[in-house]
């Protein structure tokens, strides 16, 4: 077996896949090479809660040996992957970010979690968040680090799952999106992630920030990996009734097709409205690349999507509340004070004021399903200004405006419950990752991942990585 290199710790999950299918590489030394990193540099980025190294090298050493002989479960065989620690696994913390569920063990493990072991992935472990998924880390929680540079913001609320795997500590990972939460921290680390359609994946096992809001999925390296990710894990599940019916596509077989003739709407003037110089020069390098690549662009104007920004909140306010009823207010001094905010909010909510946002997300997902049937995919960015900072993202609380435009591009979506791709597209002057977002019709994921793979064969910057002692790209 050829030895692990550092390099090798930012393949692809789908190029580690394929060296381990031929035994170039056996997932025992991937893994433990994985661990050995995650010890010596993940002190200082804060990404893992909880380390599963036992478990781990059994899944490898198991994997191995059905290889050996023969038995090959698919593109996930041996893959060290790790999980967004409110995703449920048997016998393992499982907190989402509380201090309130620090000893919470679940019983069994998240459907998502016995989808991806089927597949005979590795789990190396739980990853940090947000208190409870929403916007802050609980105050006792030291909160993951760009490992781009430590002045900027890392994303919410799959902040240690996008860390973790633009430093090269998994091979891809599982986090949720209820409002942005898979798409800034892919835009922040420079990474591939896809928001599936709203009951495409279970949630069955999986902690709750808002029932009709939350999305699980992929963050990664690549369309492709994100494709082979979101095959393993979606599909109807008895146990989450409002998982959905529809067969699952063969996604990374999507990849091998070309962009000739697709439909790809944008709106010109809500892509540049109070949108900075950079993330602008970003969207029209994508336009180019995408027209090189043959697909046929479309002036379109997108519904209006005020109320649903001014809606997000308020409606996931009330889910938190429905979500923490048995411990809050019951237990209300365990609870950081952003989350406490937003469940009180969710409390004092009027039945009346809740229904009429429910009416608006019902005709505004009509709208998006109408502009749908004159195109393929909607290019937009993943928020209107460059890469954040964290000195900037501490200013959120004093301007309501700021954080409406940081979620401008990504709550329509949790509110429709279409699926997106998140791309990384460019870099700012100082080398930060810039990304921008495909957004498809209901079950548009095989179209997302097609795009997006399109894309990366074209361009590299998927490629670029952190070096975790400059802070700059190598």
């Amino acid at each position: 077996m050829r030895a692990v290199t550092d390099a090798l710790h930012y393949l692809e999950l789908t190029e580690l896949a394929a060296r381990l299918k031929t035994r170039e590489l056996s997932s025992l030394d991937v893994t433990r090479s994985q661990l050995d990193r995650i010890q010596s540099i993940d002190s200082e980025l804060s990404s893992y809660v909880h380390v599963m190294a036992e478990t781990a090298v059994s899944e490898a050493k198991a994997a191995d040996a059905e290889m050996a002989h023969g038995k090959y479960r698919g593109p996930l065989h041996g893959v060290p992957l790790a999980l967004k620690d409110l995703i449920w696994t048997k016998g393992v913390p499982t907190a989402a970010g509380t201090t309130l569920h620090r000893d919470f063990r679940p019983r069994e493990d998240a459907t998502v979690v016995r989808r991806l072991k089927d597949a005979g992935a590795v789990v190396l472990g739980k990853l940090q968040l947000t208190e409870g998924a929403y916007s802050d880390h609980h105050p006792s929680v030291t909160p993951p680090k760009n490992p781009w540079n430590a002045d900027y913001w890392p994303g919410i609320s799959s902040s240690g799952a996008a860390v973790a795997t633009a430093a090269g500590l998994c091979f891809g990972s599982l986090g949720s999106d209820t409002g942005g939460s898979i798409r800034w921290p892919c835009a922040a680390n420079g990474l591939t992630g896809l928001k599936p359609s709203w009951g495409r994946v279970s949630r069955h096992g999986t902690f709750e920030l808002a029932a009709t809001l939350d999305h699980v999925g992929p963050i990664c390296r690549s369309a492709a990996d994100a494709g082979v990710l979101l095959g393993a894990i979606a599909g109807h599940d008895m146990n989450d009734p409002t998982s959905l019916l529809d067969p699952v596509p063969d996604y990374l077989a999507a990849t091998v097709h070309d962009v000739q003739g697709l439909r790809i709407g944008v709106d010109a003037a809500w892509n540049s409205d109070d949108v900075d110089v950079a993330t602008h020069s970003v969207l029209a390098d994508v336009i180019d690349v995408f027209r090189a690549l043959g697909a046929d662009f479309v002036d379109i104007r997108f519904p209006d999507v005020t109320d649903a920004i001014a809606d997000w909140a308020p409606n996931c306010a009330v889910e938190a509340a429905n979500a923490h009823e048995a411990t809050y207010p019951a237990r209300k001094n365990e609870y950081g004070p952003v989350l406490a905010s937003v469940i009180e909010a969710g409390r004092a909510l009027s039945a009346l004021d809740y229904q009429k946002i429910l009416l608006r997300r019902l005709a505004l997902r009509g709208r998006v399903a109408a502009l749908f049937e004159t195109i393929d995919l909607l290019l937009i960015p993943v928020h209107p200004f460059p890469p954040v900072t964290l000195a900037m993202i501490q200013t959120l609380g004093e301007q309501p405006d700021l954080i409406a435009k940081l979620q401008r591009y990504t709550c329509p979506f949790d509110m429709t419950g279409h699926p997106t791709i998140t791309l990384p597209g460019g870099a700012s002057r100082d080398g930060m990752p810039i990304a921008f977002q495909l957004v498809a019709a209901h079950l548009g994921e095989a179209t997302l991942v097609r795009a997006g793979a399109a894309f990366q064969r074209a361009t590299s910057w998927h490629r670029r990585h952190p070096s975790l002692t400059s802070g700059r790209q190598q």
